[in-house]
Parts: C-alpha cells; sequence; structure tokens
C-alpha cells in the first residue's frame, strides 16, 4: 500500500487523493499520465472500489484529472494556482515555510512609510502615520505568482527592527516574530477578495507593461489578537491569468 497510513488520519479516500495530488504536484505525474484503474487502486489501496472511486471523484472535482472513458482517469494540465497570504501562514505554521510547491520569493523590500488612505483606514490610524511596510514577489515556474504587501504598526519596529530591514526575515513569518516577542499572537482573520482592473502602480508592482490591460484578484487579510487589536494588514496582488481554488468537505 503506498503512503504511511499510521502517520495519516485522514479517511481513506482522501489519503489515495492526497498521494497522487501530491505526485502531480512534484512533477512526477504529468499531464496525459494515466492513473491506475478503479481496481488496480482498490487492490494496491486495500480499500472497497467505491473508495477508489471516490477518491478519483475528488480529483475531478478539484479539476485535477478526467475520466476519458475506454481510457482511464488522465492527469490534466494544472491551472496556475493563486494563493493568498492567509494561505501562506497557514502554511508556515505547518511547514515552518510560506512557500507553495515551485514557488519561490524575492525582492524583499521593507521599511517605515507613511500610511495610505486604505491602509490606515485597515489599521485604524491616521493618513500619514507611520506604518512598516514589508513587500516581495512570490514566483514558480510559470512566472510571478503575486505581489504580496504586509502593513505592520509602526510599534512593533521598537522590539523587532528586522522588520523594517531589507531582507527576508528569519524563524518565521513576521506574525510569528510578534508572537514571540511580544505574546500577542492572531487569534482571528478577516479575508476579503475583490477584483478589479490592473492599475498601473499594479501593473509596475506586478512587472507587466504599462499598456497592458489585465484583470486581477486582490486579496486582504486583516490579522487580529485576542483584544481585536490588528497585527498585520496584507494585501496580496494576484498576477493576471492565475486561478484562485479552494476544497471542502461538505458536512451533511
Amino acid at each position: 500500500m503506498p503512503g504511511s497510513p499510521r502517520a495519516d488520519n485522514r479517511p481513506p479516500y482522501a489519503r489515495i487523493a492526497g498521494h497522487y495530488r501530491a505526485l502531480m504536484d512534484s512533477g512526477e505525474l504529468s499531464p496525459g499520465d494515466l492513473l491506475p484503474s478503479i481496481r488496480a487502486l482498490a487492490g494496491q489501496w486495500e480499500v472497497s472500489t467505491a473508495t477508489a472511486d471516490r477518491a478519483m471523484k475528488l480529483l475531478r472535482d478539484e479539476g485535477l484529472v478526467q475520466g476519458i472513458p475506454g481510457v482511464g482517469t488522465e492527469v490534466m494540465a494544472r491551472p496556475m494556482s493563486l494563493t493568498s497570504g492567509s494561505e501562506r501562514h497557514d502554511r508556515s505554521s505547518r511547514t515552518q515555510s510560506s512557500w507553495g510547491v515551485g514557488e519561490k520569493s524575492s525582492g524583499h523590500a521593507a521599511g517605515i512609510e507613511a500610511a495610505p488612505q486604505d491602509v490606515a483606514q485597515a489599521l485604524g490610524i491616521d493618513p500619514g502615520d507611520d506604518v512598516i511596510r514589508r513587500s516581495r514577489v512570490y514566483r514558480d515556474t510559470h512566472g510571478i505568482v503575486a505581489h504580496s504587501t504586509s502593513w505592520i504598526p509602526a510599534e512593533f519596529a521598537h522590539v523587532l527592527p528586522e522588520l523594517a530591514r531589507d531582507e527576508r526575515l528569519k524563524g518565521g513569518l513576521s506574525l510569528d516574530l510578534i508572537a514571540r516577542a511580544t505574546g500577542r499572537q492572531a487569534t482571528q482573520r478577516v479575508d476579503e477578495e475583490t477584483a478589479r482592473i490592473a492599475t498601473a502602480q499594479d501593473l509596475e508592482l506586478l512587472e507587466l507593461g504599462a499598456n497592458t490591460v489585465a484583470a486581477i484578484l486582490v486579496l486582504t487579510a486583516r490579522f487580529l489578537d485576542a483584544d481585536g487589536q490588528l497585527l498585520e494588514y496584507g494585501v496580496d496582488l494576484g498576477a493576471p491569468g492565475r486561478t484562485r481554488r479552494t476544497a471542502s468537505e461538505v458536512r451533511r
């Protein structure tokens, strides 16, 4: 049986789907490759054919594979994915890295700036007040995934001066460092997604030509502590052509 079921408490169908999803993420399975038949999967994983079929249905619902009558289950070309800052925070908590499969970050820049109107409103300060701005670009094999900016109250620069330095943080994300230094942890997160035509500034940040006309997805996340005080306001500009996808179990 593939995998390590003793270390994985997910239902069998989810383990099977996760195994093949990981093979697709790593490149071991490429578009056009065929997965084992339902009968073969059931034998390999020592499950019923109904369980094996449910695993393949999950992958089909996620748009990762398609069933071809008389042929089998084929791996489909993966859409260029877009992950949010919230998902990177969750991933960092699990794996100690905010990068997705095949991702890297570059162009790390930071400093203390005057808060723009929208940022001041999100942080509950006056426009022009000092605020820490941290930015970086996430890339994968297809190019830019997103330009990501974290806006952090300036008070944290006193206990964590590295937040305002032009370098990649060590020891976790900014929220991890803030929690360790101050004891204030993010206990609530408010996510919003908005589509818009890219502005001139958006195009520059996403390294697109000035005459480009493109729709982009803007993902924002407000992280608050137990007292409802904002610790960080994150803004991700998704590159054009990226697909935002989430999946969850439907409970009855």
